[in-house]
């Protein structure tokens, strides 16, 4: 049952009930991450409903996603709203034009494409260009974004110059295949997303009586993320609209990060110009995250260079103090993620549900790391707004490229042979400057770095074993779909919030990307993605970066430019302490004290040099004993230690834990499972 309106505002802050309770006619809300915007416009729509404003079934609110649009109804259903239309801008439309489009077209309403990938392929053959997947998909992606910025094929190439577009193939190029695009599309009576939204705002604008009916039945309209509207979506809600007023938008420019696909917070922005007489509100209390995150937070975006008044929102965080965030510097991305796999375990052990922790990092191409780390240390994972390193369809293709070579190699050594077979999908030598080509080629070059550590680890290695350790990582890391940790990127995790939250890689050439260096706005834009990524925490919030991609690799990278003004440099948590550093990364070898050069001198403890003294028969040992708890654990032998830390045990054959522990790739978890076992293994057979 509807609640009466005063009894609507009840519970709701001052700032919150001003928002709610104004009057009929044109709203902004500006309003900061956890500020309590989604309750603070469902309560506006129920008490302008209770009040008899408007009726339930003349509200159409839409927002940018199936998941906020479910949100809104579910708040809507608990205030006693039935018949309200909360919708994304697509489904929206998709509903107004299957109405529509008998009227105004005069035949059933065209299917809708589940992608346009075959079709752009269709037009790139016929305008005789590249139909590599990668670029097509770029491609793709160009049409999505000149279509939702309202420019025609004609347009293309002068747009595209304008406003120095980074396109996968000359302008004319993109635009004659685009022109393709749309007459193979349209000759099968097809429609796209963006045409959705196309159709339903020439229906609006060029037949009246179809206007005319739409404005009388909607009558008020909300629009949640308005920083994300693209011209496109703005044209269609002016056609909704009709020159009435009764809007309210709600939105925070500070978290603009999508305008690679159109998106502009200039509407957000300019709407005190467009309707002079709108009541403003701004939502800076923050009931999300602690005083110590939103501190944090408060400074990342107060950074931000040319900021627009309608941006400057200030944080005021309202729970309980919490944990400050913590910092930490490492000399290779394998020991970042190992140490945040560390520390997630510590969190899951002291009660932190694994669905409340989530590692965001700046391209998918990141995840594989992590996917691993959190694999050696047996805590369940998901891959969210991405697929699993192995599910990547460059990967599936690459492994069975790999697996065809296995019977007949390339000559060379693993590396060099690995490399051989990966150029024939893709893997260049330099890589491709950005967009989706960029991230296909991250991702063949992570095989290679596997390549590169099975080299350093198991001595002369061939294909065949690098397939199967491939095999088995691949296994490993394609548990049951179950709760877990959350793995994302930035842009995915838009929206969503944790007790717990990692960010990291965050170094110069990933934070901000490469690509944006040069580009005040783009660099503007990586702050904005940054500070998304930072209002994610609740409680718990970790920073770390790397100073190289390798074990014993050149420390080259600095942190992100982000960083400074967050920390002060000689703070005692701005970097790993340089004595652990150097102990973890740059130790020396245990029979003549040189430095250890590779991953491989690390893991047995001595340098090429020096004589190995490995006990064969304790080896052999060693892994029937592995054979036995990977059976009974049902998980791949190398989940309870891989090849190369059996032959640094046989090598060092260690007396106790710290012994154990000094060996590299065993940690303490390793130790508390598999230690007593392992040790009285060496002890029997000595």
């Amino acid at each position: 049952m509807t609640k009466s309106p005063t009894g609507l505002l009840d519970g709701l802050d001052p700032e919150q009930r001003a928002a709610a309770a104004a009057p009929r006619g044109p709203v902004c809300v500006l309003a900061g991450a956890g500020t309590g915007k989604t309750r603070t416009i469902t309560h506006r729509i129920a008490h302008l409903i209770a009040s008899g404003h408007v009726s339930a079934g003349q509200v159409l609110a839409v927002t940018f996603t199936a998941r906020a649009a479910g949100e809104m109804r579910t708040r809507l259903r608990a205030l006693g709203v039935d018949g309200a239309q909360a919708l994304t801008f697509h489904a929206a439309a998709r509903r107004q034009l299957r109405y529509f489009w008998p009227r105004v077209v005069g035949d059933r309403m065209w299917d809708l494409l589940d992608g346009k990938l075959r079709l752009v392929a269709q037009a790139a053959q016929r305008t005789r260009v590249s139909t590599d997947t990668e670029i097509l998909r770029d491609i793709a992606s160009e049409i999505e974004w000149a279509k939702a910025s309202l420019i025609s094929p004609e347009d293309y190439p002068a747009q595209a110059a304008r406003l120095q577009r980074d396109t996968p193939m000359q302008a004319a190029q993109v635009a004659e295949v685009y022109r393709k695009y749309e007459e193979v599309k349209n000759a099968a009576r097809m429609l796209d997303f963006d045409d959705l939204l196309l159709h339903t705002t020439a229906a609006l604008e060029d037949n009246a009586d179809v206007a005319r009916e739409f404005r009388d039945r909607y009558r008020c309209f909300v629009v949640d993320e308005y920083q994300d509207v693209t011209p496109l979506q703005q044209r269609l809600l002016d056609a909704w609209l009709g020159g009435r007023d009764d809007i309210t938008v709600v939105g925070d420019a500070n978290q603009t990060i999508y305008s690679f696909g159109g998106a502009s917070p200039r509407p957000l922005l300019d709407f005190t110009r467009r309707f002079p007489e709108a009541t403003v509100v701004r939502l800076e209390r923050d009931y999300r995250s602690t005083p110590q995150v939103v501190e944090l937070a408060n400074k990342v975006i107060g950074a931000a260079r040319g900021r627009p008044a309608g941006s400057r929102l200030k944080l005021i965080g309202q729970r309980p103090d919490g944990p400050e965030p913590r910092f930490a510097e490492f000399d290779d991305e394998p020991t970042e993620a190992g140490a945040v796999a560390g520390r997630v375990r510590q969190l899951l052990d002291a009660g932190v549900p694994a669905s409340e922790i989530a590692i965001l990092y700046r391209v998918n191409a990141q995840s594989e790391v992590y996917e691993q780390a959190l694999t050696d240390l047996e805590i369940p994972y998901l891959v969210r707004g991405g697929e699993r390193f192995f599910e990547r369809r460059e990967i599936r293709q690459a492994m069975v490229s790999l697996r065809t070579a296995a019977a007949d190699p390339p000559a060379g050594d693993l590396v060099t042979a690995v490399r051989a077979v990966l150029a024939r999908v893709g893997l260049t030598e330099q890589p491709p400057s950005g967009g989706a080509a960029k991230e296909r080629w991250d991702a063949l070059l992570a095989l290679v770095e596997l390549a590169e550590e099975l080299a350093a680890s198991v001595e002369g290695a061939s294909m065949g074993r690098y397939v199967a350790e491939l095999e088995q990582r691949a296994a490993a890391q394609h548990p049951p779909t179950v709760e877990g940790v959350t793995l994302a990127s930035l842009h995915a995790a838009k929206g969503l919030e944790w007790d717990a939250v990692f960010l990291v890689g965050l170094a110069e050439g990933t934070m901000p990307i490469q690509r944006a260096d040069g580009d005040e706005a783009a660099i503007e834009e990586e702050r904005r993605l940054f500070y998304v990524g930072v209002t994610r925490a609740r409680e718990q919030l970790w920073l770390s970066w790397s100073l190289s991609r390798h074990p014993g690799g050149r420390r080259h990278r600095r942190r992100s430019r982000f960083l400074y003004g967050l920390i002060p440099e000689e703070h005692p948590t701005a970097r790993v302490p340089r004595r652990a550093a150097t102990t973890r990364t740059k130790p020396s070898c245990r029979m003549c004290g040189e430095q250890l050069a590779n991953t491989l001198e690390v893991k047995l403890g001595r340098c090429a040099r020096c004589p190995s003294d490995l006990d064969e028969a304790l080896l052999t040992r060693l892994k029937e004993w592995r054979a036995e708890r990977a059976r009974e654990l049902k998980v791949p032998p190398f989940v309870v230690f891989t090849d190369a830390t059996l032959v640094a045990i046989a090598e060092q054959r260690p007396d106790d834990q710290r012994g154990l522990v000094a060996i590299s790739g065993i940690g303490p978890t390793k130790v508390q499972r598999f230690g007593d076992e392992v040790l009285s293994l060496l002890r029997d057979h000595a």
